[in-house]
């Protein structure tokens, strides 16, 4: 089931939201904000990538955490042409794209684009060979290409390509009965030009390498070699009676952002399953070639892919350095972080679940809290006690074995009532999760797909239990990260397990909202996106002016993975002129421009990268001496506060709310290891001074074993 989603406060206009909508959100007359005030959104996603880089080329950090940074680089760079480029492309061709919020018209954009793209590609591809092939060497680990093989390794690899790579080879000429074939997104492929010595003419061919094999090939033990080699190696074998004229890598990106009509008569599922099987047919947005490919060569492909020159990237290869990823896996304990095992002292294993939570709330910080000895571990214990009635869930994302689904499966099984509320359309994640909410169906639990129009992104559990004395309770969940027990170790997040009535009765009327036709938008302890979640936030920065000027406490903290809407950025610009302090800790990408003279003076911008992936929100207000936190799965974009159904919770306890601030604060502080933001968008890496050490706050939360520890 999918129901109709509610208007957004806002007017679309296709690449922003109109913010005269609301007249109460414009400057204040006669203090207009200058039009060049937000920075380019994806400018600023292709920062945070070169952030991600800038790991990868650092010699502090243990050489095979750098080959994964390295790895990430590369896969987030795909997925930011796959949906990024390739919504602006498609917009543009369209006739629906227009200027965005900084200014720059959509060419403009993609022309930025392409020119920071291939300086962070060179640097990437410099990375690599410069630096981290040497340093895998000192190490014992090679990466070569075939000519560097010894006859050894080479015989080997010949062995294995008859046996495991011929079989699965198709080789497609292109001539007058075969036209150019369909290159699929992100496959490599070699482009070949062979010649038949009988007719002296040469004719192009195409090579799809097989993405199921490994990207590197393990010619000896700690001894790789791409796979593009193996088979470059053996054309002879696939084109027997040709020449071989000359052989180049190339891979081409294509548009993979869902399109899906939800109105649409049949089942989601069904739409969706379509949809994806289209979606590998999409236009090209990149083109990338090995740089020694031939000039001749390449004019086919553009000519044959209908693409642009700014959209070819010239590297030196191997491509596709995602695969690196297997590397950075080997089992090479001493070029790793160091082993780190979560806390369990959230809820002790003599301790019930449901006792703790009903004494006191809980806030549990993951990966430095365990996932499965206090998140996973109230869903398995409701599923298994009698006494409880119901569980009511929603999924957005989950691991192939997911020990989430199997309690709530085990849960209907045992005759609990038992909802699920799943996002089908978690992008990359469609597949699997059509998987789980078949799975779930199939053993009774109720599946609902949500709004059509927007996400559910909300995470959010909940158990309702009869107590001893006969009463019903319900005991919550409300997080900033996926029901995912492998990402829960790697990525940054927090969780607030509570057994508060008020918190109880949102979080019921929220799941009523999601399954029935309730239109209740005001809650007590949530904010919820579409309807109060972005007025909330700008009625509480509006507060903190106030109490500035009535000289009360009044200070202004945000922790999120990005920050863009344009509206949130003015109300904190508008708090900044006033004279109110803005800490801001952003992971990726972010529009405000801080330390402007006249515009946002007293903002600051920092980020964190490293081991974990910083993924909580966390909104803190100073609130004139009673400071109010809020936590949740919202981040400040307009995906998040118009197209998806987000949650966050007022945080109560006094230590919860003094922990957080203190976290962020430790974050913000100039002896902590972050970038900083400029106000023309320049990210600096904060450098310790001679003699100097900076805090590695990750490394220091692994340390302290529970992050309440921050201060010491």
């Amino acid at each position: 089931m999918r129901r109709s989603g509610f208007p957004p406060a806002f007017t679309f206009t296709g690449d922003h939201w109109d913010m005269t909508a609301d007249a109460g959100h414009a400057a204040p007359g006669g203090d207009a904000l200058p039009e060049d005030r937000f920075l380019d959104r994806e400018e600023s996603w292709l920062r945070f990538n070169q952030r991600v880089l800038e790991l990868a080329e650092d010699p502090g950090l243990p050489l095979l955490e750098r080959v994964r940074f390295l790895s990430i680089f590369a896969s987030n760079l795909d997925e930011f042409f796959m949906v990024r480029v390739a919504g602006l492309a498609r917009r543009m061709a369209t006739g629906l794209a227009v200027q965005s919020a900084s200014g720059r018209q959509p060419r403009e954009v993609l022309e930025r684009i392409s020119t920071v793209t291939h300086e962070l590609m060179r640097r990437h591809a410099a990375c690599f060979h410069e630096e981290i092939c040497p340093a895998l060497a000192k190490e014992g680990i090679d990466v070569l290409r075939w000519d560097e093989l010894a006859q050894t390794e080479q015989e080997r690899l010949r062995r294995l390509f008859r046996d495991r790579i011929y079989p699965v080879l198709t080789p497609l000429v292109v001539d007058s009965a075969h036209p150019f074939p369909y290159i699929s997104g992100l496959s490599l492929n070699l482009a070949v030009i062979v010649r038949d010595p009988e007719r002296d003419g040469t004719m192009f061919a195409r090579v799809k390498v097989p993405q199921l094999l490994p990207r590197f090939i393990e010619a000896s033990p700690n001894r790789f070699t791409p796979l593009e080699d193996v088979i470059a190696a053996h054309l002879g074998q696939l084109f027997v009676g040709m020449e071989i004229v000359e052989h180049h890598a190339f891979r081409v990106t294509r548009n993979q952002d869902l399109e899906i009509d939800e109105d649409i008569s049949e089942g989601l599922l069904q739409a969706l399953e379509r949809e994806l099987l289209r979606r590998r047919f999409g236009p090209v947005v990149r083109l990338e070639v090995e740089s020694s490919i031939s000039p001749e060569v390449l004019e086919f492909l553009t000519t044959e892919l209908g693409i642009d020159d700014n959209q070819i990237y010239r590297v030196d290869g191997p491509l596709d350095l995602a695969g690196m990823a297997a590397i950075a896996d080997l089992d090479r304990p001493e070029l790793k972080y160091p082993p780190f095992v979560p806390s369990k002292e959230a809820i002790a294993d003599d301790a019930g679940v449901f006792a703790v939570i009903r004494e006191r709330d809980v806030l549990v910080h993951h990966p430095y809290d365990s996932f499965t000895t206090t998140v996973q571990r109230l869903i398995e214990d409701a599923a298994a006690d009698p006494r409880v009635l119901a569980i009511k869930q929603t999924l957005y994302r989950t691991s192939g074995d997911s020990p989430i689904v199997d309690a709530l499966i085990d849960a209907a099984e045992a005759g609990k009532q038992v909802v699920v509320v799943v996002e089908l359309k978690a992008r990359f994640d469609e597949r699997a999760n059509i998987a789980w909410a078949r799975k779930l169906e199939q053993a009774g639990c109720h599946v609902v797909y949500g709004f059509v129009g927007l996400k559910t992104h909300c995470k959010l559990a909940l158990v309702v239990r009869q107590e001893s004395d006969g009463t019903l309770r319900r005991y919550c969940h409300i997080g900033t990260g996926n029901y995912h027990p492998k990402t829960a170790r790697l990525y940054e997040d927090f969780g607030l397990l509570t057994a508060d009535r008020e918190v109880g009765e949102d979080v019921s009327a929220l799941f009523n909202h999601l399954t029935g036709y309730s239109r209740q938008t005001s809650f007590k302890r949530l904010l919820v996106a579409p309807h109060s979640l972005r007025s909330g936030l700008v009625l509480r920065i509006e507060r903190e002016v106030e109490h500035h000027r009535a000289g009360r406490p009044a200070r202004i903290r945000m922790k999120c993975n990005a920050i863009v809407d344009e509206v949130i950025i003015d109300a904190l610009y508008r708090a900044s002129r006033a004279g109110v302090p803005v800490d801001i800790w952003v992971r990726g990408i972010c529009a405000l421009r801080p330390a402007v003279p006249g515009l946002s003076e007293t903002i600051r911008v920092r980020s964190v990268l490293g081991r974990f992936l910083e993924h909580s929100r966390v909104y803190a207000f100073d609130n004139g001496g009673d400071p109010e936190v809020w936590l949740g799965s919202a981040d400040l974009m307009h995906r998040n506060l118009d197209r998806r159904v987000e949650a966050l919770v007022r945080v109560t306890d006094r230590s919860h709310r003094a922990d957080l601030i203190r976290l962020i604060d430790l974050a913000m502080d100039d002896d902590t290891a972050t970038w900083w933001l400029d106000g023309d968008g320049t990210w600096t890496r904060r450098s310790a001074a001679k003699g100097e050490e900076l805090l590695d706050i990750q490394t220091h939360l692994v340390r302290s074993r529970r992050w309440r520890s921050v201060d010491g």
